[in-house]
């Protein structure tokens, strides 16, 4: 059986090749799979998809329509797939349930280090050999608060590092992690937490009661001077109440892997462009704002586990097994 994976990187093809070799051919497309992409996969039971894939109802409809039976996601998220549509045309659906936390946490804390010390702004300059500090004082952040919200595997990951800061740590979650207590940290509610955190960094997954949980009323409960980081799903931060604060002079700096209408921009191309998201292009001009295009996750080591973790969700499919990393499983034939 041949695989169409949809939004392969140049990076990732090897690696995808060399882990399906012996199991199942695979056509690599860089093409992400939406709404005009979709008829591409007529003939192919089985396709992988990316993160930024749009899985709605239209696009789910014309797969069933071509053949597909089982959607391969190689994320951990899946708020881009209409799961209810994908189980009442039968269709089976995985996710990578897991993968190294490490590769997210260590992104996260790299984008927070970022702004607090003004690390893109110091490499620009001493491009053109301007070798002033003015403007790039940063603070320690031994002794400060650090504010992890979701407290999960890549919280935690973020917790222990901030704990090798010497941070005094407050998190938040509808359940505390044994190990993030063991280093110290103090549950609290998030009102409290954005008040009182000097670093805040969002480790949870975009659901309904997650949307815009970042909003205004948030955003201008948290210091003035504060850091605040997403490397999660760019739907938890109300962008434009971002913008807004931001514009008032707000906070040290903001690092965002992630940003809530990244659907048709991240992953791709637009230098030769116009910009038609004026939300963004109003972000990206803030010099304590760091903005990157969603690749907290991109190392060797989670792509590796996540290309592996998909050809098993395959093979686990294809043998009428079933893990947890299924989210939609397959309809019973009669």
């Amino acid at each position: 059986m041949e695989i169409l994976a949809f939004g392969v990187q140049s990076d990732e093809r090897p690696l995808i090749e060399q882990a399906f070799a012996g199991h199942h051919e695979v056509r690599c497309l860089d093409v992400f799979l939406n709404e005009d992409t979709a008829p591409i996969a007529a003939g192919y039971e089985t396709i992988s998809t990316s993160v930024n894939a749009d899985l709605g109802h239209r696009v789910l409809q014309t797969l069933a329509a071509g053949g597909t039976q089982m959607i391969a996601q190689r994320s951990t998220g899946f708020n881009n797939i209409d799961l209810p549509v994908a189980e009442r045309l039968g269709m089976t659906v995985a996710r990578v349930s897991f993968y190294s936390p490490y590769s997210v946490a260590e992104f996260a804390w790299t984008l927070g280090m970022a702004v607090n010390r003004r690390i893109v702004r110091a490499s620009n300059r001493t491009r053109d050999f301007d070798f002033r500090l003015d403007g790039l004082m940063g603070r320690d952040l031994h002794g400060r608060t650090a504010g992890v919200v979701g407290t999960g595997k890549i919280g935690e990951a973020f917790t222990r590092i901030a704990h090798g800061f010497g941070m005094r740590l407050l998190g938040w979650d509808i359940a505390e992690n044994p190990a993030c207590t063991a280093l110290g940290m103090e549950y609290t509610g998030k009102d409290r937490l954005f008040a009182e955190s000097d670093l805040i960094s969002l480790h949870v997954p975009l659901l309904p009661d997650t949307h815009h949980l970042v909003d205004a009323a948030a955003l201008k409960a948290m210091k003035d001077d504060a850091v605040l980081v997403n490397s999660s799903r760019g739907g938890l931060i109300d962008t434009r109440a971002l913008v807004a604060e931001l514009r008032e002079g707000r906070f040290t700096g903001v690092g965002l892997d992630v940003y809530e209408a990244e659907a048709g921009l991240f992953f791709l191309d637009k230098s030769l462009e116009a910009v038609e998201d004026d939300t963004l292009a109003r972000l990206v001009t803030f010099p304590n704002v760091v903005v990157t295009s969603h690749q907290a996750y991109y190392t060797r080591d989670a792509v590796q586990q996540i290309i592996d973790t998909t050809l098993h969700n395959i093979l686990d499919y294809r043998a009428g097994r079933r893990s947890e990393n299924v989210l939609v499983p397959a309809a019973p034939t009669s």
